[in-house]
């Protein structure tokens, strides 16, 4: 007798701790400025890294998905050393071109370019090229638009932030100057609703469903519970952008989420399903770590709209390395 029940207790003790180490396995990822690449019926997820599961900044993590629910920890797809910047990595965009992939991300508050044979990395640029201006810059965005490619990113002067967008050179080295055109800045109640002096809009994200091309941005301050989301349209990757009346698109009124913002657009395996990843607050009361997590979009074709799927916002967690 005194057998079972040793035999019992131990294994209802094992049953409970190893539940519990199940469980604790299942977290929320960290990840801000988020960008979602889809290769190959797989997902990679890439964002700035300062907090949660990396505490410092020295590069830029990446997480694998096959279903856009589990998500494992794959480690560095950029580490400090291997390219331009010592600080400040923030915002990486993913793409191909031919059989290689490229890093657009900020470091020193500079853009810079990185590449890779695989979306898991490294991601390496040993001459630490950067795209060399007066003005800094965050937030790249590169989209193709047939055999073209444009630049979207911010410029931050001393009390605003500003969208631009300039035509890349073939080798990616460079942008055309000639072609810089300012985009969108913050001259609406709502991207200034934060009780900072300094305005913004930033985190441009562009796609294009038939001869229209459209941007989602943030605005306000990315400390406020009030950073959001809105969306612009054009008939040219140029603009003039025309802002939609129904902004903000993606705010605490939305989503239920503080400070929810600076994210991606990207569709699913089946390409009929456009979605947004994007960061919000830790939490009510704290910014950091900033979490991450994704929502369903509707795109109208017809009326050139874009809204969101009811109660479709989840947050990414992670179960497994």
């Amino acid at each position: 007798m005194g057998k079972i029940i040793f035999t019992y207790f131990f294994c209802s003790i094992f049953f409970f701790f190893s539940c519990n180490s199940l469980e604790s396995f299942n977290e929320d990822i960290f990840l801000a400025d988020p960008t979602i690449f889809h290769d190959n019926d797989k997902y990679y997820l890439y964002g700035t890294t300062a907090g949660g599961a990396d505490s410092t900044n020295n590069g830029f993590l990446v997480y694998l998905s096959d279903n856009l629910k589990e998500w494992n920890y794959k480690g560095y797809a950029l580490k400090k050393g291997n390219a331009f910047g010592n600080k400040g990595f923030w915002a990486p965009q993913i793409f191909k071109k031919d059989s290689l992939y490229y890093m657009f991300y900020t470091a020193n508050e500079k853009i810079s370019i990185a590449f890779s044979e695989s979306p898991l990395g490294p991601f390496i640029n040993k001459n630490k090229i950067y795209f060399k201006a007066k003005d800094k810059q965050i937030d790249p965005f590169v989209f193709s638009d047939g055999d073209k490619y444009f630049l979207y990113y911010v410029k931050r002067f001393n009390n605003d932030n500003e969208i631009f967008v300039a035509e890349l050179q073939k080798d990616f080295n460079d942008i055309i100057k000639e072609t810089l055109t300012k985009c969108l800045s913050s001259d609406l109640l709502w991207e200034n609703d934060d009780n900072f002096d300094f305005k913004s809009v930033q985190g441009p994200s562009v796609f294009k469903i038939d001869s229209i091309y459209y941007m989602l941005y943030s605005a306000n301050n990315f400390k406020s519970p009030n950073y959001a989301v809105g969306y612009a349209t054009s008939l040219s990757p140029f603009g003039p952008w025309n802002k939609s009346k129904k902004n903000p698109l993606i705010s605490f009124k939305t989503i239920n989420q503080s400070g929810s913002g600076h994210g991606d657009v990207f569709f699913d395996k089946t390409r009929n399903n456009p979605k947004y990843v994007l960061h919000t607050h830790n939490s009510s009361s704290k910014v950091r770590p900033r979490k991450t997590g994704v929502v369903d979009l509707i795109i109208d074709k017809n009326f050139k709209t874009i809204d969101l799927k009811e109660q479709s916002f989840r947050f990414f967690n992670l179960v497994g390395k």
